[in-house]
């Protein structure tokens, strides 16, 4: 799955920065650099469904990005916070 357009609403930008303390941007960035996808949950629309990106900014910071699949490369980015432990060592494992 190639994300090539991000949708990006008031409420969860504003979401990002204060609880989880993460930019528009450091989310976006994983996206160039190889992230790790996974199906998360069936949406409440058919064929939107949640979708987990483990990834890499270009700072090096380890992000694990939720976001709704909307089709033709378009994400609904709704949370992004710092990796897991667990998430992390997973995220390892695939990039070796």
């Amino acid at each position: 799955m190639k994300i090539e357009r991000f949708i990006w609403l008031d409420y969860f930008v504003e979401k990002l920065a204060r609880k989880h303390n993460v930019t528009t941007g450091e989310a976006e960035e994983i996206f160039n650099n190889r992230p790790r996808i996974q199906f998360a949950e069936k949406g409440d629309v058919d064929g939107e469904d949640l979708y987990r990106a483990l990834g890499k900014t270009d700072e090096g910071r380890y992000l694990a990005v939720f976001f709704v699949y909307k089709g033709a490369g378009e994400a609904l980015v709704v949370s992004a916070r710092d990796m897991s432990d667990r998430e992390r060592k997973s995220y390892g494992k695939h990039k070796k």
